[in-house]
This record gives structure tokens, sequence and C-alpha cells, in this order.
């Protein structure tokens, strides 16, 4: 895997143009050889350009292997390697160019020279919240493998790449490195269906661990490291209510270290390590305290408890007191992140609204709370402040009720039934085909919307427009 590492440094070698990274580029592709670069590149350049199509990421590829092989090549004018990259990143600057567009391309093309080499190494896409890759049958798998199995294969590592392209490097080539390999023995087999069941459960853990990984590093990349450490306390706090804080934070900051340190790691056993040990924390922590953990506690592998967990959707609340927003004094002290971390966890304890709601109120309510420490009197500020921010925290969780009422408590046939009871009680002289027209919008939104594990950057901008609609309404 160290060799997977070399890769990823030699990718950025030839986006900057640098020179003295030149004898690191040529190594590697003397130690990978041309097709094992080439299907690195391939997996590399997919994972960072998921917008980009199958032709324009094929494209790139060949160019960036072209290039590596004329400037390495014995007797390679010594300025080579600096004219072709940067003809390449030019190139990326025409208007018809055949590469893929990132979001901030245009930016950086405004730059010259090495400034807009850097620039264009530093882009990074959002997300991909929805993967749309579906596997194909066995048997059109193999169709497609016995046609070309070149083609086949850098196919199948671009679809997977831009899908899943937030999982760490490593797990991500790993996997598909193990595919294409199962894929070429079974499709020549004599029994390739019994070969692929058999192979299959061979992959299946790393299959997991790479689907699992792009998600919470998915989640990770839209929040950053704060925000998620607050999302994994507001959803372990909605998943066992009844635990205490002290019982939940450890854990919340245990996997947000994981993922700050997993997520963009070239090490092959980061995530394989780190998840199974912090699966041993949540069940010291919580399986004494929820049924729903100690059930999950009982699985077979860390994996499996890891997953059990992760899809443990929010528990009824307990019938607690209201919870009082904090002082100044506990604000503003040296115990301010202790303050604000017992807030989330008792706040969220009380309300099943999902966590991208949460989230998405508690920091703006947060950050004009700090501000108050900066004033003259934060008491004063404080007095001024939480009426108004305790109104909108309640108004913007009771429209997150409303909008997420029914959903996770019944099957989707019967949730749209009852919202559309709920909404022709509300709109009765609505037209048939208005009101069918809002359930299919409203019902879209929750069930992307009203889970516990909802994409957060999604949804954000469609909480946004929900809740513009209800104010209008």
């Amino acid at each position: 895997m160290k060799r997977i590492l070399f890769l990823l440094l030699t990718v950025h070698a030839l986006e900057r143009g640098r020179e003295y990274e030149k004898d690191k580029v040529c190594k590697e592709l003397t130690n990978f050889g041309k097709d094992d670069f080439t299907s690195l590149s391939m997996v590399l350049y997919s994972r960072k350009f998921p917008s980009g199509t199958f032709e324009q990421i094929s494209h790139l590829v060949k160019e960036v292997v072209s290039l590596t092989e004329a400037c390495c090549a014995e007797g390679a004018d010594p300025d080579c390697y600096d004219n072709r990259t940067s003809a390449l990143s030019a190139k990326s600057c025409d208007s018809d160019s055949p590469f893929p567009v990132h979001p901030g391309t245009a930016e950086c093309c405004t730059q010259e020279g090495l400034e807009r080499k850097l620039c264009m190494a530093a882009l990074k896409h959002q997300p991909q919240e929805f993967p749309t890759y579906v596997e194909p049958s066995n048997d059109e798998i193999c169709e497609a493998f016995r046609k070309d199995p070149k083609e086949f294969a850098n196919q199948f590592m671009y679809e997977y790449s831009i899908n899943y392209g937030q999982a760490p490097l490593p797990l991500l080539v790993s996997y598909t490195k193990s595919y294409l390999s199962m894929v070429g023995s079974c499709c020549t087999s004599s029994s390739p269906t019994i070969c692929f069941l058999k192979e299959r459960l061979q992959i299946k853990h790393l299959s997991l661990l790479t689907i699992m990984s792009n998600r919470i590093c998915s989640q990770y990349a839209a929040y950053e490291k704060e925000k998620s450490r607050l999302s994994h306390l507001i959803k372990l706090a909605q998943k066992a209510p009844t635990a205490n804080l002290e019982d939940v934070l450890p854990l919340a900051e245990d996997v947000t270290t994981i993922l700050s340190k997993c997520c963009g790691s070239t090490s092959e056993d980061c995530m394989a390590k780190e998840l199974p040990e912090h699966t041993v924390k949540i069940c010291d922590n919580l399986s004494t305290k929820n049924d729903k953990f100690r059930d999950c506690c009982q699985e077979r592998t860390p994996m499996d408890i890891f997953m059990c967990v992760y899809f443990t959707p929010a528990t009824q609340p307990p019938e607690l007191p209201e919870v009082a927003l904090p002082t100044s004094k506990d604000v503003c002290g040296k115990g301010n992140t202790k303050a604000m971390d017992r807030y989330t966890f008792e706040l969220s304890r009380r309300t099943d609204v999902p966590e991208v709601f949460l989230s998405k109120i508690l920091e703006p309510t947060f950050k004009s709370l700090g501000e108050c420490c900066d004033s003259k009197d934060p008491a004063v500020c404080f007095d001024a402040k939480v009426p108004q921010l305790k109104e909108e925290l309640s108004s913007f969780i009771d429209k997150g009720h409303e909008l997420c009422a029914d959903y996770s408590e019944n099957t989707f046939t019967e949730y749209k039934k009852k919202l559309t009871e709920r909404l022709r009680a509300k709109l009765p002289d609505a037209p048939d085909t208005e009101l069918e027209e809002l359930v299919e919008k409203r019902s879209d939104f929750a069930s992307k919307c009203c889970s516990i594990n909802s994409p957060p950057l999604y949804c954000d901008a469609k909480i946004d427009a929900e809740m513009k609609n209800n104010l209008q309404g």
C-alpha cells in the first residue's frame, strides 16, 4: 500500500508540475508498470472529478500517462515535464477542453504558472450524497468483461470511484482491485454463479467497510470536524436518550477523531483498525443503557455492530422538563464547550426531529451566544438575545416536527396516506392536482431528510426551501 501513497504523491506532482518531483513520478511509473499506473490514475481522477463523464476522465488519464511516459523516457528533453504539465494545465482552461470540469476551475484559470497548477491540485468536489451505482447481474458483468476486459475494468473503476469517492483512497483501490480480480476469475470459471457466490463472501467485509467509510466520510467532508462532532453527539443522544452525557460524549469525540485521522489517510488499515476499536467503546458505554444497543452488540463482527448502530433510528424521547439555554457564565467561562455539549445532548434527547434539523439550528444559535462573550457586558447581551433565540429554536423544531410527522413510525405508503389527510385538512380548498403535487414533494423531502442519517448538504438547502414555503403558506 506504500505504492499507493507514492502514486498519490505522483498525481499531486503531475498536477503541480514541479520539476523536482519528476524523479518521483518516473520512479513510480517504473515501479507500477504502465497498466497499474493507468488503473490507479483512473480511480484517483474519477474520485477527484465525480461529475466528469467516463470519456472526460479517460481522456485525462490518457494524457497523464502519455505525459509521464514521454517525459520519463531515456533522453527526454529536460524541460519536457514542466512544459507538458503546463500545457495540460492550460488545456484544462480551454472553453472546449476535453477534460472534466470542476466548479472552481474558472477561478484557477485566472492564475498563471505554478499558482494555477497548485490551485487545480487543491480543487475538491462536494461529496456525492446519493450514490447511483447499481451492480449489473452476473451475466451482464461477464458479457461486458468478455467483450473487452480492459474497457470493463476502466468503466467499473470510474463508476465505483465517482460514487464512493469519499472512502479512504487505499480502501477504494483495494476494493476495486479485489472486485476486478473476482470478475476475472468467475467470468472464466466453468461455474460462474457458484464462483461469484464464494468470491462475494470473501470480499463482503471489504465491500461493507468501503461503503460505510464513504457514508461517514461524506458527512465528515460536509460538516468538517467540529460540526461533525456535534452531529454524532446529537445522533447518539437521540438513539440512547436514557444514557448520560458522560457515556455519549466520549463516543462522539472518538468517532470524530477517527474520521479526521482515516478519511484522508493513505494507510491501508486505518478504518479497518479504528472502527472495531470504536465499536468496543460503544458497547462498553451503551449496551447496558439501551435495548437497541444491547441487541446491536450481539452481532457477530465489529463491522456488523457498527452498521447496526449506524442504522439504529432515534428512540421515542422520554418525558423530561424543558431544557434552558446556557447562561453567559456557562458559555463565556472556561468550560464553554462542555456547556454547549450539555445543552446539545439535553435538547437532542428530548426530541426526535432529525439531526440535520438540529445541527442546522444549533450552529447559528451557539454562534450568536458566543458573540455575546465578546461584548462589554455578556450578561446583558444574553438577557437580550436568549428570549429571541429560544423562540427561534422552538419554532424551527416545531416546523421540523411538522415536516417529518408520521414518517419514521410508518411504512412509506401509510405515511403518504396520513400526509394526504393532514394536507387535505390544512388546505380544504386546494384542487386535487395541487394536493397530489404537494404530497409528492413533501414525501420526497421526508424520504431524504427525515431519517437519522440524512445527507447534510442536500438537506440543508431543502430545509431552507421548505421553511420558506412554510412561512409563505
